[in-house]
């Protein structure tokens, strides 16, 4: 009886064990987060592949002289940014609140206990990381061919470590604009509106390139010297942008990321076709360059309201993004005579504010012309406004401070022969004859 009974035990625990092994494997709960933190670090890859096409954008827009040194800034951003976001900016960004103004805890990733994002800490702070530093290159292409490598290196410690976070807590990290209902999805304010008034004053201050304006005030167009270079990296960001948006809803289970990739595609297109009939219209050709760039005002406009506008909506936001930029180009270009070599000013800057207000008109929860009324446009208008002026006094701050000690702007003869020998001590293209390098590993 008793061995009987050891038989049929024996029986059953074999035939339970792999019943039991399923119990303990897979469950939807954690699939789940298994997706939503591929799917995180995914889109942070694309947003990271995002440096190489604003390395080309900025490379093909300006002169061959001055490549090494947009390649060497577009390096040392990425590494300097998500060391600098590392150590300060990820805690003063989503730590804990302090007034509504900035967050207090969670420096160099500790506490890690006190976070809870839906997905591993890492792979969150990860996605986090590449966009500060998105945040920072965009202010490289507006002064770009007659700055400093070492002033550029020291903004990109402050803008990461203290500009961006502060501004991000208000409005990701629970601070007082996310308290009042502002709608940022993405960051066209948090990323490229930041960006765009900094690089704004960044170029005021340290001036316009030697030969960009006549003492009469006639503007001489100083040609790029690749527009093949500037398409691709034209391509390479509007790839990226579906990680950039898409990937902001944090979770790969959420149907949503189908939508937010729609719009963002949309409004890219809707203003590079804008853009192209405009410039063809005003100068009797389609600019190439103009229609680059307002594809990239389209995608920067929409960022801010992927997740919350329609089709329809996103379409008239990249459109009239498009057509935005042009105008911005010949206000700051002729009007206030800010050289901006690239048109970060205008794609990143005017097109950032505009996606935002839009959101105020288009949102189809609380827009205007859903019947929202007037709140959520006034608090589109005043987060905005509020995160652009604190990014304007610290970018008077940070290169005044540079200005008055180290300098911001190279010499004159260096800015006459290229910055990549002056500062680099090598040239990006060879030709027969030449020589290959001063002071390089050549």
């Amino acid at each position: 009886m008793l061995k009987r009974m050891s038989v049929f035990i024996s029986f059953i625990l074999v035939f339970m064990m792999p019943l039991v092994a399923f119990a303990e494997g897979p469950t939807p709960e954690s699939n789940a987060l298994a997706i939503d933190t591929v799917w995180v670090l995914i889109a942070a890859f694309m947003v990271f592949l995002m440096h190489a096409g604003f390395t080309c954008v900025e490379a093909g827009f300006t002169q061959a002289k001055n490549t090494v040194n947009i390649i060497m800034k577009n390096a040392m951003t990425i590494a300097i940014g998500v060391v600098a976001y590392y150590l300060t900016g990820f805690a003063l960004m989503f730590g804990p609140d302090v007034l509504g103004l900035v967050g207090s805890q969670g420096f160099a990733l500790t506490a890690r206990e006190i976070f809870d994002f839906g997905v591993p800490l890492d792979a969150f702070w990860f996605f986090q990381a590449v966009f500060a530093a998105t945040c920072a290159t965009i202010v490289s292409g507006a002064m770009a061919e007659r700055t400093k490598f070492n002033a550029y290196l020291i903004f990109c410690v402050f803008i990461c470590a203290v500009t961006y976070p502060i501004i991000g807590h208000w409005i990701w990290g629970g601070g007082w604009l996310a308290n009042l209902g502002f709608i940022d999805f993405a960051g066209s304010t948090v990323v490229h509106g930041v960006g765009g008034v900094t690089a704004l004053v960044g170029a005021w201050m340290v001036g316009a390139r030697k030969g960009k304006y006549a003492k009469d005030g006639t503007v001489h167009a100083i040609p790029g010297h690749s527009i093949p270079l500037g398409a691709l990296g034209v391509f390479l960001l509007w790839f990226g942008w579906f990680g950039f948006n898409p990937g902001s809803t944090i979770s790969g289970t959420d149907a949503a990321i189908a939508s937010i990739a729609v719009t963002t595609l949309l409004a890219g297109a809707a203003s590079t076709i804008t853009s192209m009939l405009v410039s063809w219209i005003k100068y009797g050709k389609p600019d190439v360059s103009l229609t680059l760039n307002g594809c990239l005002a389209g995608l920067v406009a929409i960022t801010a309201g992927a997740a919350n506008v329609t089709p329809n909506g996103a379409l008239v936001i990249g459109g009239v993004g498009g057509v935005l930029m042009i105008y911005a180009v010949e206000f700051f270009d002729r009007v206030l005579k800010v050289d901006d070599p690239v048109g970060a000013i205008s794609v990143h800057g005017a097109c950032g504010v505009f996606g935002t207000i839009m959101v105020g008109l288009f949102a189809k929860e609380g827009g205007l012309l859903y019947g929202g009324g007037l709140g959520l446009l006034g608090v589109q208008i005043l987060g905005a406004a509020a995160a652009l002026a604190f990014a304007a006094v610290m970018g008077l701050v940070i290169f005044g401070t540079l200005k008055a000690t180290i300098g911001i702007r190279v010499m004159e003869e260096e800015e006459h022969k290229g910055l990549d020998i002056g500062e680099h001590g090598i040239a990006a293209y060879y030709t027969e004859g030449s020589t290959p390098s001063v002071g390089g590993i050549y």
